[in-house]
């Protein structure tokens, strides 16, 4: 249909690495480089303060590498991390399989679940590129991605026989972190794609039966010492 409008392709033309816009913890870790470069009296008072300045207002990659460049130190950083590899495999019979914390994401990943469960945690990962293709293959287990904002999960080319997809993202469709495009098949499985759960409360302690007997109050939980 004419003047029909289609969403961009951003597949097609991928954002330069050093365009891609930085995080909180991204200008924080930058700062304490900084700090630490100081320290080791590789920056004078004057130029921690100038590039502090710059790193705590950095918008994109580019301009935190800026600051850190003549650092030895900046192969440590996200902006200097080792190559992603290009596919990860993940195959799991019956076993769980996790990915947390600060972990390297590949280029591409192939993840087999049999009658297992695998978790990719992306909420701490380093991200290097904006598109991660997953090729799925799930049985009877489950393939969990704990998502964050900016990180989008497309499940559109994912044949189900009798299993289900979920995807569970409050935040919208914004993919200005990853956009993770999952691919494959689904037997009796789950795929599921959440934000990480917030730790729960501790239960209040229970009366004993004593307490409960003579309609004692019940105890109070501790408070943090």
């Amino acid at each position: 249909m004419t003047g029909e409008l289609r969403p961009a392709d951003h597949s097609e033309n991928p954002v330069p690495r050093g365009e891609l816009r930085v995080s909180y913890e991204d200008r924080d870790r930058v700062a304490e480089e900084l700090r630490v470069a100081a320290g080791d009296g590789r920056l004078t008072a004057e130029e921690l303060d100038q590039r502090l300045e710059v790193a705590l207002t950095a918008r994109t990659y580019a301009e935190l590498a800026s600051v850190t460049r003549d650092l030895p130190s900046a192969a440590g950083t996200v902006l200097g991390a080792p190559a992603p590899k290009d596919v990860v495999r993940i195959d799991s019979q019956s076993s769980s399989v996790e990915r947390t914390g600060p972990w390297l994401v590949p280029r591409r990943m192939e993840v087999r679940v049999k009658s297992g469960h695998v978790t990719l945690d992306f909420t701490e990962a380093v991200i290097t590129q904006p598109v991660l293709p997953i090729d799925a293959e799930v049985g009877s287990g489950m393939l969990t991605l704990v998502i964050k904002p900016g990180i989008v999960v497309d499940m559109d080319d994912v044949t189900v026989r009798s299993g289900r997809l979920e995807v569970r993202a409050p935040w919208g469709l914004d993919a200005s972190v990853l956009r993770i495009q999952v691919s494959g098949k689904v037997g009796s499985g789950i795929i599921t794609a959440r934000p990480r759960r917030a730790p729960r409360a501790p239960r209040p302690p229970r009366r004993t039966f004593w307490q409960w007997l003579t309609r004692q109050p019940r105890p109070r939980p501790a408070i943090g010492r």
